[in-house]
């Protein structure tokens, strides 16, 4: 995943006001995250409804969309 993507949430865990699993958004920017737990990644998305909430991959899951979506 890389910056300028689209992409569709498919779960969305542990945050009090989710997005609806199938948002749609565009990736801000994304940073490795590895604190000594294991490596994750956080996912800034500039979704299309208007906010700008993180995803924190594992555990949320997002798929990146081709020319099709």
């Amino acid at each position: 995943m890389k910056p300028g993507d689209r992409v569709e949430l498919v779960y969305m865990a542990e945050d009090p006001y989710p997005l609806p699993d199938g948002s749609r958004g565009t990736v801000r920017r994304t940073s490795d995250v590895d604190l000594g737990d294991g490596p994750f990644v956080q996912v800034h998305v500039d979704w299309d409804c208007g906010r700008s909430i993180m995803l924190v991959v594992p555990p949320d899951q997002v798929r990146v969309l081709g020319e099709e979506d």
